[in-house]
């Protein structure tokens, strides 16, 4: 067993806008170790965005993480023989990790001719408070809701 806890390792800030969340975003997109691929498709979304929407690229993909990320989720708890479903909060860090992966993967399972263009409409989507990644967050929410009694069963 370990004896220290493992320290918090931080991604390298992107080379076009030196934020490392756009890092985290595009890690997660990448398949097979193709980093430089991943970032061409992440950057040519972003242009797509600019093209269609005539906004700050950067300030959509921020605003659609924002809107995907989710406050509250419901976790599986043994208690007596029976599950529960108890409502927690999200740690900022997951909350962020979580509303990045949902949006990659509605993205892929989206109908579209390129990752670029599926990622771009996602993106949009997401920003206006629609498409499926933002309504994997409003389930998880009424999730939480609906077992809102369990809450007292906190872990």
């Amino acid at each position: 067993m370990r004896k220290a806890r493992a320290p918090k390792r931080f991604p390298q800030p992107d080379p076009k806008f030196g934020d490392t969340v756009v890092t985290q975003f595009v890690n997660n997109m990448m398949y097979e170790g193709e980093k430089a691929v991943a970032y061409k498709v992440f950057y040519n979304a972003l242009n797509l965005i600019e093209e269609r929407t005539k906004e700050n690229p950067l300030e959509v993909w921020r605003k659609a993480v924002q809107n995907v990320s989710p406050a509250v989720e419901v976790r599986s708890r043994r208690i007596g023989g029976a599950n529960f479903q108890v409502p927690s909060e999200v740690r900022p860090e997951r909350r962020q990790s979580l509303g990045i992966k949902w949006i990659i993967s509605f993205a892929r399972n989206r109908n579209g001719k390129s990752m670029e263009d599926k990622l771009a409409n996602e993106l949009i989507a997401a920003s206006k408070g629609e498409g499926g990644a933002f309504k994997k967050r409003e389930d998880v929410h009424r999730m939480a809701e609906a077992n809102k009694a369990f809450a007292h069963f906190k872990f």
